[in-house]
């Protein structure tokens, strides 16, 4: 198995304490954690993108440019672009841009996102997403594969002999489509042969299982071979500590304050916006969260492998307003205790082609 790191650089108040870093600070500690995951061996490091709530992951793209100039190995993905909001021409030129800047180390999740919010905020309809995704994602995927591209859709203006600047650094990199409620992102992901990310985040394993083997099954009918589907999960954050008792002790308190703040009352009843794993025992007994003793963390991470045969596993540190040392620490310790009996038991033959 392979291991992402994903922020969606949160700026939020501590859920206990209630101070609140700069903007600048947080952009500071984004970067020096994806300094540290290539110095610990992580193999990606993924920047979210969030244009409402409390996030400063609005431009992705220029956050990624930053990582690109302190970084020289580690591959850099989105955590998601959401597509559906914005212009293929700009991500199109925006990603090639950095592609080439870090010879094809670039990778897209792209997705709807998990904000009601953006919708508005772009002058778009959110019951429109899905037909938004799909139009915008083609013809991404046509701007990047062709030139000369001529286009007429139903959300931008037409294209007539496009070719979009500069081009990918040794084609299209690969774009995985992100997939929390819906079974549309791995219809569309199926239908292009793309890989699938299934969020893992908040919801019971069951509920991305179904995701998943609809994209399997969807993948291998649309002619692809099954064998060449390419899954990953994310997680609901990581905290390891010597014990499952040592865990809940240590992060009790600041989990269920996380929980209640993060807790979206006008959401309430929508799959995928509020954790039903309000207790942190919830949590380390049957949520995506990967929270007890590295040990604990293996187990359940295989647990998911066996059901999801997923690739590559996303940990999330900086969800929880722990200290920037201590997240550091946490990832340390994963890199150390956890990953490499991971890979032992659940090889993957991901990204084993240099990136550049």
């Amino acid at each position: 198995m392979k291991f992402s790191v994903l922020s969606l650089i949160g700026h939020a108040p501590h859920p206990l304490t209630g101070h609140l870093p700069s903007a600048a600070d947080r952009f500071a500690e984004v970067i020096e954690t994806g300094v540290a995951a290539e110095r610990l061996g992580f193999d990606a490091y993924a920047v979210g993108e969030r244009h409402a709530g409390p996030f400063l992951s609005s431009s992705p793209s220029v956050v990624l440019g930053a990582l690109a100039a302190r970084t020289g190995s580690i591959r850099l993905l989105t955590g998601v672009t959401v597509v559906a909001v914005l212009d293929p021409v700009r991500v199109a030129e925006d990603f090639a841009t950095l592609d080439q800047i870090t010879r094809g180390r670039i990778e897209l999740v792209v997705g709807k996102g998990a904000e009601a919010g953006h919708f508005d905020l772009f002058g778009l309809d959110e019951e429109r997403q899905w037909d938004l995704q799909k139009e915008k994602y083609e013809l991404l995927r046509r701007l990047w594969t062709e030139e000369g591209v001529d286009w007429e859709g139903e959300f931008r203006p037409p294209l007539k002999n496009a070719t979009t600047l500069p081009r990918p650094y040794a084609g299209p990199p690969r774009v995985w489509h992100g997939s929390a409620t819906s079974l549309d992102s791995p219809e569309l992901a199926a239908k292009h042969g793309d890989p699938l990310f299934t969020a893992n985040a908040i919801q019971p394993r069951e509920a991305y299982a179904r995701l998943i083997a609809h994209y399997r099954e969807r993948f291998e009918a649309y002619g692809h071979d099954p064998a060449a589907a390419r899954v990953a999960a994310g997680s609901g954050g990581l905290l390891i500590a010597d014990s499952s008792q040592r865990a809940v002790e240590r992060y009790k308190e600041v989990y269920e304050a996380k929980v209640a703040q993060s807790f979206k009352p006008h959401l309430e009843g929508r799959a995928g916006y509020n954790t039903p794993f309000r207790t942190i025992e919830e949590a380390v007994a049957d949520g995506p969260q990967l929270i007890g003793s590295p040990q604990q963390i293996i187990d359940k991470i295989l647990g998911y492998h066996e059901l999801y045969r997923h690739d590559l596993q996303s940990v999330t540190v900086d969800g929880f307003g722990l200290p920037h040392a201590e997240q550091l620490e946490t990832l340390q310790r994963f890199a150390e205790e956890i990953a490499p009996v991971v890979r032992r038991e659940a090889p993957s033959t991901l990204w084993d082609r240099p990136a550049a």
